[in-house]
């Protein structure tokens, strides 16, 4: 039997290499309660652990966005291929020579008083483990530097799963009464209820308070939390006084802004967010029909009225003066994750650039360091560029930096 490991655990490792297969989505830019799940558990392995590591799969490469700025992660390449979770601890037990607790990037909601229970069971074992019933929760567990060698020897032969590790080593089994503490997002079906539990208040609870939440059924969990205060027509109740990110799509003339958007925002929705667009209207305009009763509301005086039925509402106002962008975010997408604005090449807090060359323009419209992303199919340099056909990838960019597009 290898030796036990009773060194202090210093290193939290997020295990980030999968490939989504069953998601359909990348899973890692899911954003849950306004933060990428990457965002969100690389934030919790902060708070614990002075050492941080994100394990990926060889040859990969994650945009970290806003999370880089939590503090300092050390990015550990497998050194088995498989991008399994046994490969990813393996490698780290490699690297640092000590223990680490192991985190899957894909739980919904760690749990602060669950990760203090396993970390305080590993002494005198080579892994602790949660236990519910018969069955193992192997990726929010500690494991020990004895666990490396019979890791290493099941890697060279072609075992890849976790749990087939328990019987080869010490290990302290952490009876949990539920699952729930965690449950983790493998299709988006799973994620969809994750999205119900974090309206519900129930998704914090259960990480808040663990070690109680475990013996309390769902609802009763959620029965202490204060009512949310509600969302803007199609917005998110999941936190009402946080303003919307704010975006822009910017360009001259005929760069193809529009299309941009349309593909873009629907990549964005696949990750969950819930998106409102702003078009800028240099010119005065008319959304209403002549002669319509809501028209002939508008026109007997009225400062602003509105047409409501059970699919749609319109909002009509009539403005001194033009409202900035921001204000416009602010007060009519209260509650939705992200709103993207097309124009405001002056005025948007963020900006991102499309620059196509057949549009007849030697050069961008933003000047150095004034776009956060370049979208183009021309050979221009930028930190952050996409094709006009990686709409995907720029989605990710954005939802990675949901807290940068947050202040204006």
């Amino acid at each position: 039997m290898p030796d036990h490991d009773d060194k202090q655990v210093t290193i939290g490792v997020l295990l980030a290499g999968g490939g989504s297969r069953r998601a359909g989505v990348d899973k890692r830019f899911l954003v849950l309660e306004g933060r990428t799940l990457l965002h969100r558990n690389l934030a919790f392995l902060h708070e614990l652990f002075p050492t941080v590591a994100l394990s990926l799969a060889p040859g990969q490469r994650l945009d970290l966005g806003d999370a880089a700025g939590l503090g300092p992660t050390e990015v550990l390449s497998d050194e088995w291929p498989g991008s399994s979770p046994l490969a990813g601890i393996a490698t780290a037990l490699h690297r640092y020579d000590a223990p680490v607790f192991a985190l899957a990037v894909d739980i919904a909601f760690p749990s602060r008083a669950a990760s203090d229970r396993v970390l305080a069971a590993f002494a005198g074992h080579d892994i602790a483990v949660p236990a519910v019933d018969d069955h193992h929760q192997p990726l929010f567990a500690v494991y020990g530097t004895g666990c490396l060698a019979p890791m290493t020897a099941m890697l060279e032969a072609g075992e890849q799963r976790i749990v087939d590790v328990l019987p080869r080593v010490r290990v302290a089994n952490v009876p949990f009464a539920s699952d729930a503490l965690f449950h983790s997002i493998n299709t988006m079906d799973e994620y969809r209820a994750a999205r119900e539990l974090a309206q519900q208040g129930r998704g914090a609870s259960a990480a808040g308070e663990g070690a109680r939440a475990e013996a309390a059924t769902a609802s009763r969990a959620s029965s202490d939390l204060p009512e949310r205060s509600p969302a803007a027509p199609g917005g998110s109740p999941e936190a009402p006084g946080r303003p919307p990110a704010l975006v822009a799509i910017v360009g001259k003339s005929d760069s193809g802004k529009t299309t941009l958007i349309e593909k873009l925002v629907p990549e964005l929705v696949r990750l969950g967010l819930r998106v409102g667009t702003v078009k800028h209207d240099a010119h005065s305009f008319e959304i209403d029909h002549p002669g319509k009763d809501s028209w002939r509301h508008g026109q007997s005086g009225a400062q602003a009225y509105v047409i409501a039925s059970r699919e749609r509402l319109a909002y009509i106002a009539r403005l001194d003066g033009e409202l900035p962008l921001t204000d416009i975010a602010r007060r009519y997408f209260a509650g939705f994750d992200l709103v993207v604005a097309e124009g405001y090449k002056r005025t948007a807090p963020h900006r991102v650039e499309i620059f196509r060359r057949d549009a007849g323009h030697e050069a961008p419209l933003c000047g150095p360091g004034e776009a956060l992303a370049l979208v183009t199919d021309a050979p221009f340099d930028h930190e952050h560029l996409f094709g006009l056909d990686e709409a995907r990838g720029a989605a990710q960019f954005l939802a990675a930096r949901l807290d940068t597009l947050r202040r204006y």
